[in-house]
Protein backbone atom coordinates (compact mmCIF):
# COMPACT_ATOMS: atom_id res chain seq x y z
CA UNK A 1 0.00 0.00 0.00
CA UNK A 2 1.31 3.63 -0.91
CA UNK A 3 0.32 7.33 0.30
CA UNK A 4 -2.07 9.33 -2.16
CA UNK A 5 -0.05 11.79 -4.20
CA UNK A 6 -1.30 14.83 -3.25
CA UNK A 7 -0.13 18.24 -3.83
CA UNK A 8 3.05 20.07 -2.45
CA UNK A 9 0.46 23.24 -2.03
CA UNK A 10 -1.28 21.61 0.58
CA UNK A 11 -0.42 21.30 4.08
CA UNK A 12 0.40 17.92 5.44
CA UNK A 13 -1.96 15.04 5.89
CA UNK A 14 -2.00 13.28 8.61
CA UNK A 15 -1.15 9.38 7.83
CA UNK A 16 -3.85 6.96 7.37
CA UNK A 17 -2.72 3.65 7.60
CA UNK A 18 0.28 1.79 9.14
CA UNK A 19 2.13 1.55 5.45
CA UNK A 20 1.83 5.05 5.98
CA UNK A 21 3.46 5.66 9.21
CA UNK A 22 6.82 3.74 8.47
CA UNK A 23 6.84 5.24 5.10
CA UNK A 24 7.27 8.66 7.23
CA UNK A 25 9.52 7.17 9.89
CA UNK A 26 11.49 5.77 7.08
CA UNK A 27 11.98 9.29 6.08
CA UNK A 28 12.18 10.92 9.18
CA UNK A 29 15.33 8.87 10.18
CA UNK A 30 17.14 8.74 6.83
CA UNK A 31 20.91 10.00 6.73
CA UNK A 32 21.05 13.65 6.92
CA UNK A 33 17.18 14.55 7.17
CA UNK A 34 16.23 16.51 10.30
CA UNK A 35 12.84 18.14 11.05
CA UNK A 36 13.21 21.09 8.93
CA UNK A 37 14.33 18.72 6.00
CA UNK A 38 11.57 16.20 6.82
CA UNK A 39 9.11 19.18 6.36
CA UNK A 40 10.82 20.71 3.02
CA UNK A 41 10.71 17.03 1.48
CA UNK A 42 7.24 16.64 2.28
CA UNK A 43 6.17 19.98 0.93
CA UNK A 44 8.16 19.50 -2.35
CA UNK A 45 6.92 15.89 -3.32
CA UNK A 46 4.04 15.41 -1.58
CA UNK A 47 4.21 12.01 0.24
CA UNK A 48 6.73 10.33 2.57
CA UNK A 49 7.27 7.58 -0.72
CA UNK A 50 7.98 10.22 -3.51
CA UNK A 51 10.21 12.15 -0.94
CA UNK A 52 12.03 8.51 -0.26
CA UNK A 53 11.99 8.02 -3.52
CA UNK A 54 13.72 11.10 -4.50
CA UNK A 55 15.90 11.47 -1.90
CA UNK A 56 18.92 9.30 -3.17
CA UNK A 57 19.22 11.60 -6.08
CA UNK A 58 19.02 14.45 -3.85
CA UNK A 59 21.60 13.08 -2.35
CA UNK A 60 23.70 12.79 -5.46
CA UNK A 61 23.57 16.64 -6.79
CA UNK A 62 24.93 17.69 -3.32
CA UNK A 63 28.10 14.99 -3.54
CA UNK A 64 27.41 12.40 -1.31
CA UNK A 65 28.19 8.99 -3.09
CA UNK A 66 26.19 5.66 -2.37
CA UNK A 67 22.78 7.24 -0.49
CA UNK A 68 20.45 4.95 1.11
CA UNK A 69 17.48 6.07 2.95
CA UNK A 70 16.35 3.40 6.35
CA UNK A 71 14.99 0.81 5.71
CA UNK A 72 11.36 -0.71 6.05
CA UNK A 73 12.85 -3.15 8.76
CA UNK A 74 14.30 -0.32 10.79
CA UNK A 75 11.03 1.50 10.98
CA UNK A 76 9.36 -1.24 11.86
CA UNK A 77 11.84 -2.53 14.54
CA UNK A 78 11.41 1.54 16.22
CA UNK A 79 7.75 1.05 15.86
CA UNK A 80 8.03 -2.43 17.66
CA UNK A 81 10.42 -1.47 20.27
CA UNK A 82 8.81 1.93 21.05
CA UNK A 83 5.21 0.13 21.60
CA UNK A 84 6.75 -2.44 23.77
CA UNK A 85 7.57 0.17 25.92
CA UNK A 86 3.91 1.35 26.11
CA UNK A 87 4.32 4.19 24.02
CA UNK A 88 2.75 5.28 20.91
CA UNK A 89 3.95 7.32 17.96
CA UNK A 90 1.84 10.57 16.94
CA UNK A 91 3.02 11.91 13.63
CA UNK A 92 2.88 15.41 12.77
CA UNK A 93 -1.27 16.26 11.87
CA UNK A 94 -2.74 13.40 13.52
CA UNK A 95 -5.33 14.65 15.85
CA UNK A 96 -3.15 13.98 18.94
CA UNK A 97 -0.19 16.64 17.88
CA UNK A 98 0.14 19.55 19.36
CA UNK A 99 -1.57 22.50 17.73
CA UNK A 100 0.87 24.79 19.71
CA UNK A 101 4.30 22.80 18.73
CA UNK A 102 2.94 22.13 14.71
CA UNK A 103 3.25 26.49 15.31
CA UNK A 104 6.94 26.19 15.32
CA UNK A 105 8.65 26.20 11.83
CA UNK A 106 11.04 23.38 13.17
CA UNK A 107 8.16 21.45 14.80
CA UNK A 108 9.18 17.16 15.40
CA UNK A 109 7.48 15.06 12.57
CA UNK A 110 6.57 12.58 14.88
CA UNK A 111 6.97 12.35 18.88
CA UNK A 112 6.98 8.73 21.45
CA UNK A 113 4.23 9.58 24.10
CA UNK A 114 4.37 7.79 26.87
CA UNK A 115 0.86 8.16 29.25
CA UNK A 116 -1.65 10.65 29.01
CA UNK A 117 -2.15 12.03 25.85
CA UNK A 118 -5.08 14.42 26.56
CA UNK A 119 -2.24 16.39 28.21
CA UNK A 120 -1.29 17.75 25.19
CA UNK A 121 -4.44 19.38 24.92
CA UNK A 122 -4.65 21.14 28.29
CA UNK A 123 -3.41 24.63 28.98
CA UNK A 124 0.33 24.13 29.66
CA UNK A 125 3.67 26.53 30.93
CA UNK A 126 6.72 25.34 30.96
CA UNK A 127 9.39 25.55 34.46
CA UNK A 128 12.88 25.50 33.79
CA UNK A 129 16.10 26.09 35.72
CA UNK A 130 19.68 25.28 36.59
CA UNK A 131 20.46 22.14 37.50
CA UNK A 132 22.42 22.79 40.91
CA UNK A 133 19.32 24.62 42.38
CA UNK A 134 19.76 26.06 45.38
CA UNK A 135 17.42 25.14 48.62
CA UNK A 136 15.32 28.61 48.07
CA UNK A 137 15.23 27.79 44.35
CA UNK A 138 13.71 24.59 44.95
CA UNK A 139 11.11 25.70 47.29
CA UNK A 140 10.01 28.11 45.28
CA UNK A 141 9.78 25.92 42.04
CA UNK A 142 7.63 23.44 43.93
CA UNK A 143 5.83 26.29 45.12
CA UNK A 144 5.11 27.63 41.63
CA UNK A 145 4.48 24.23 40.08
CA UNK A 146 2.05 23.53 42.67
CA UNK A 147 -0.03 26.78 42.44
CA UNK A 148 0.24 26.65 38.66
CA UNK A 149 -1.36 23.26 38.72
CA UNK A 150 -3.56 24.18 40.94
CA UNK A 151 -4.77 26.62 38.56
CA UNK A 152 -5.67 24.34 35.20
CA UNK A 153 -2.09 24.36 33.97
CA UNK A 154 0.28 21.46 33.07
CA UNK A 155 3.91 21.92 34.07
CA UNK A 156 6.30 21.08 31.24
CA UNK A 157 9.86 20.38 31.88
CA UNK A 158 13.30 18.27 31.01
CA UNK A 159 13.40 15.97 33.46
CA UNK A 160 16.85 17.22 34.60
CA UNK A 161 18.19 17.22 38.14
CA UNK A 162 17.05 20.31 40.35
CA UNK A 163 14.45 22.81 38.63
CA UNK A 164 13.01 20.43 36.31
CA UNK A 165 12.91 18.07 38.91
CA UNK A 166 11.29 19.64 41.46
CA UNK A 167 8.60 21.28 38.99
CA UNK A 168 7.39 17.60 37.55
CA UNK A 169 7.45 16.55 41.33
CA UNK A 170 5.40 19.27 42.52
CA UNK A 171 3.01 18.72 39.07
CA UNK A 172 2.58 15.09 39.47
CA UNK A 173 -0.95 15.59 40.72
CA UNK A 174 -2.21 17.91 39.09
CA UNK A 175 -0.35 16.81 35.27
CA UNK A 176 3.27 17.08 34.11
CA UNK A 177 5.27 16.83 30.98
CA UNK A 178 8.47 15.41 30.69
CA UNK A 179 10.41 16.14 27.40
CA UNK A 180 13.60 13.18 26.73
CA UNK A 181 16.57 14.61 25.20
CA UNK A 182 16.80 10.75 24.32
CA UNK A 183 14.66 7.65 23.88
CA UNK A 184 11.51 6.63 26.22
CA UNK A 185 13.71 3.74 27.09
CA UNK A 186 16.90 6.11 28.24
CA UNK A 187 15.74 8.48 30.84
CA UNK A 188 18.44 11.16 32.06
CA UNK A 189 19.75 11.08 34.29
CA UNK A 190 19.74 8.37 36.17
CA UNK A 191 18.96 9.80 39.51
CA UNK A 192 15.83 10.57 38.18
CA UNK A 193 14.70 6.94 36.87
CA UNK A 194 11.86 6.99 39.08
CA UNK A 195 10.27 10.16 38.98
CA UNK A 196 10.17 9.21 35.18
CA UNK A 197 8.43 6.29 35.94
CA UNK A 198 5.99 8.36 38.20
CA UNK A 199 5.67 10.65 35.58
CA UNK A 200 4.65 8.37 32.75
CA UNK A 201 2.42 6.13 34.91
CA UNK A 202 0.42 9.77 35.78
CA UNK A 203 1.70 12.42 33.47
CA UNK A 204 3.08 12.11 29.98
CA UNK A 205 6.72 11.47 28.38
CA UNK A 206 7.98 12.74 24.87
CA UNK A 207 10.31 12.49 22.75
CA UNK A 208 11.51 12.75 19.20
CA UNK A 209 14.27 10.33 19.35
CA UNK A 210 13.76 6.80 18.60
CA UNK A 211 13.03 4.68 22.07
CA UNK A 212 16.27 3.32 22.80
CA UNK A 213 18.37 6.64 21.98
CA UNK A 214 21.30 7.31 24.52
CA UNK A 215 20.81 11.09 24.74
CA UNK A 216 24.00 12.93 23.13
CA UNK A 217 24.84 16.37 23.41
CA UNK A 218 23.30 17.92 20.32
CA UNK A 219 19.77 16.04 21.36
CA UNK A 220 19.65 18.80 24.33
CA UNK A 221 18.67 21.72 22.63
CA UNK A 222 16.43 19.63 20.06
CA UNK A 223 14.94 19.07 23.38
CA UNK A 224 14.67 22.89 24.41
CA UNK A 225 12.80 23.62 21.38
CA UNK A 226 10.39 20.96 22.06
CA UNK A 227 9.63 22.38 26.02
CA UNK A 228 8.83 25.82 24.55
CA UNK A 229 7.55 24.96 21.61
CA UNK A 230 4.66 23.05 24.35
CA UNK A 231 3.81 25.93 25.82
CA UNK A 232 2.52 29.65 26.02
CA UNK A 233 4.85 30.87 27.92
CA UNK A 234 8.27 29.46 30.16
CA UNK A 235 9.20 30.21 33.70
CA UNK A 236 13.20 30.68 34.30
CA UNK A 237 13.85 29.98 37.79
CA UNK A 238 17.49 30.10 38.64
CA UNK A 239 19.84 30.30 35.54
CA UNK A 240 23.35 30.69 35.07
CA UNK A 241 24.08 33.44 32.20
CA UNK A 242 25.75 30.52 30.14
CA UNK A 243 23.21 27.55 30.62
CA UNK A 244 20.66 25.43 28.64
CA UNK A 245 17.91 27.27 30.71
CA UNK A 246 18.67 30.57 29.04
CA UNK A 247 18.93 29.04 25.31
CA UNK A 248 15.75 27.61 25.87
CA UNK A 249 14.38 31.25 27.03
CA UNK A 250 15.77 32.55 23.62
CA UNK A 251 14.16 29.40 21.90
CA UNK A 252 10.92 30.47 23.34
CA UNK A 253 11.14 33.87 22.47
CA UNK A 254 12.35 33.51 18.57
CA UNK A 255 9.07 30.70 18.68
CA UNK A 256 7.13 33.79 19.94
CA UNK A 257 6.54 32.88 23.43
CA UNK A 258 6.69 34.82 26.89
CA UNK A 259 9.41 34.63 28.47
CA UNK A 260 9.02 35.15 32.70
CA UNK A 261 12.06 35.17 34.90
CA UNK A 262 12.20 34.47 38.67
CA UNK A 263 14.63 37.26 40.29
CA UNK A 264 17.78 35.88 42.52
CA UNK A 265 20.37 37.84 44.34
CA UNK A 266 23.02 39.75 41.86
CA UNK A 267 26.44 37.75 44.01
CA UNK A 268 24.95 34.17 42.67
CA UNK A 269 25.87 32.92 39.81
CA UNK A 270 22.78 30.69 39.70
CA UNK A 271 20.03 33.70 39.31
CA UNK A 272 22.74 35.21 36.74
CA UNK A 273 20.58 33.82 33.40
CA UNK A 274 17.51 34.63 35.26
CA UNK A 275 18.38 38.27 36.15
CA UNK A 276 19.63 39.04 32.56
CA UNK A 277 16.00 38.21 31.20
CA UNK A 278 14.69 40.42 33.49
CA UNK A 279 16.72 43.20 32.20
CA UNK A 280 16.17 42.82 29.12
CA UNK A 281 12.01 42.63 29.64
CA UNK A 282 10.73 39.11 31.07
CA UNK A 283 8.06 39.47 33.34
CA UNK A 284 9.68 39.38 37.05
CA UNK A 285 8.07 36.39 38.81
CA UNK A 286 6.96 36.72 42.92
CA UNK A 287 4.41 34.35 42.65
CA UNK A 288 2.05 32.16 40.83
CA UNK A 289 -0.09 35.37 41.04
CA UNK A 290 2.55 37.16 38.12
CA UNK A 291 3.18 34.08 36.07
CA UNK A 292 -1.66 33.81 35.81
CA UNK A 293 -1.63 37.38 35.39
CA UNK A 294 0.46 36.98 31.70
CA UNK A 295 -1.24 34.03 30.74
CA UNK A 296 -4.79 36.28 30.85
CA UNK A 297 -3.57 38.39 27.99
CA UNK A 298 -2.37 35.41 25.93
CA UNK A 299 -4.83 33.81 22.94
CA UNK A 300 -5.92 30.18 23.34
CA UNK A 301 -5.38 29.76 19.74
CA UNK A 302 -3.51 26.80 19.78
CA UNK A 303 -5.56 24.86 22.58
CA UNK A 304 -8.79 24.08 20.02
CA UNK A 305 -9.18 20.24 20.96
CA UNK A 306 -9.42 21.77 25.07
CA UNK A 307 -12.62 21.38 25.96
CA UNK A 308 -14.18 24.85 27.91
CA UNK A 309 -13.65 22.86 31.29
CA UNK A 310 -10.01 22.55 30.43
CA UNK A 311 -9.17 26.08 30.60
CA UNK A 312 -8.82 27.79 33.83
CA UNK A 313 -12.10 29.98 34.80
CA UNK A 314 -9.81 33.44 35.19
CA UNK A 315 -8.72 33.38 31.34
CA UNK A 316 -11.12 34.72 29.26
CA UNK A 317 -12.45 33.78 26.03
CA UNK A 318 -11.43 37.18 24.24
CA UNK A 319 -8.52 38.32 25.83
CA UNK A 320 -7.33 41.92 24.71
CA UNK A 321 -4.14 42.00 22.53
CA UNK A 322 -1.15 41.87 24.57
CA UNK A 323 1.63 44.97 23.75
CA UNK A 324 4.38 44.23 22.41
CA UNK A 325 7.40 43.53 24.74
CA UNK A 326 10.79 44.39 25.37
CA UNK A 327 12.16 41.14 25.23
CA UNK A 328 11.20 40.63 21.46
CA UNK A 329 12.90 44.12 20.10
CA UNK A 330 16.03 42.68 21.86
CA UNK A 331 15.71 39.41 20.19
CA UNK A 332 15.44 41.45 16.63
CA UNK A 333 18.02 43.24 18.04
CA UNK A 334 20.42 40.36 18.61
CA UNK A 335 19.59 39.44 14.57
CA UNK A 336 20.72 42.68 13.27
CA UNK A 337 23.81 42.72 14.82
CA UNK A 338 24.70 39.52 14.16
CA UNK A 339 23.55 39.75 10.33
CA UNK A 340 26.45 42.72 10.50
CA UNK A 341 29.25 40.68 12.12
CA UNK A 342 31.10 38.08 10.37
CA UNK A 343 34.80 36.53 11.48
CA UNK A 344 36.64 39.78 10.01
CA UNK A 345 36.39 41.80 12.99
CA UNK A 346 34.32 45.15 12.87
CA UNK A 347 34.63 48.27 15.42
CA UNK A 348 32.28 48.81 18.00
CA UNK A 349 31.34 52.42 16.71
CA UNK A 350 31.21 51.05 12.89
CA UNK A 351 28.66 49.38 14.20
CA UNK A 352 26.77 52.02 15.75
CA UNK A 353 26.89 54.01 12.70
CA UNK A 354 25.59 51.05 10.61
CA UNK A 355 22.58 50.30 12.46
CA UNK A 356 21.57 53.80 13.85
CA UNK A 357 21.90 53.17 17.36
CA UNK A 358 22.65 54.90 20.46
CA UNK A 359 25.91 53.45 22.56
CA UNK A 360 23.24 53.04 25.45
CA UNK A 361 21.11 50.82 23.55
CA UNK A 362 23.65 48.76 21.88
CA UNK A 363 26.33 48.09 24.57
CA UNK A 364 23.17 45.88 26.51
CA UNK A 365 23.01 43.83 23.58
CA UNK A 366 26.50 43.77 22.70
CA UNK A 367 27.08 42.34 26.37
CA UNK A 368 24.04 39.71 25.75
CA UNK A 369 25.91 38.53 22.44
CA UNK A 370 29.13 37.86 23.98
CA UNK A 371 28.13 36.11 27.33
CA UNK A 372 26.22 33.35 25.28
CA UNK A 373 29.12 33.14 22.76
CA UNK A 374 28.01 34.44 19.97
CA UNK A 375 30.53 37.14 19.55
CA UNK A 376 34.12 37.67 20.90
CA UNK A 377 35.21 41.25 21.82
CA UNK A 378 39.39 41.76 20.47
CA UNK A 379 41.50 44.88 21.54
CA UNK A 380 41.10 48.05 20.36
CA UNK A 381 36.99 47.83 20.17
CA UNK A 382 36.88 45.44 17.86
CA UNK A 383 34.04 42.55 17.44
CA UNK A 384 33.91 39.55 15.33
CA UNK A 385 30.99 36.80 14.94
CA UNK A 386 31.95 33.40 16.35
Amino acid sequence: MTEDRISSTHPQIPPTTEEARLLRLRLLRSRRVGATTFHRLMTEYGTAEAALEALPGIARSAGVARYSAASHQDAERELKDGRATGARPIFFGEPEYPALLADIPDAPPMLWAQGQVDLLHKPTIAVIGARNASSLGLRMVARLSKELGEAGFTIVSGLARGIDAAAHAAALETGTIAVYAGGLSRPYPAQNLSLAGAIAAQGLCLSEQPPAMEPRARHFPARNRIISGLTRAVVVVEAASKSGSLLTARIALDQGRDVLAVPGHPFDARAAGANILIRDGATLVRGAEDVLEVLTTLPLRAQPQAAPTDIPADIPADPTPRRERNLRETAALHSEILGRLGPSPLSEDQLVRDLSLSPQKLTPALLDLEVSGKITRLSGGLLCKN
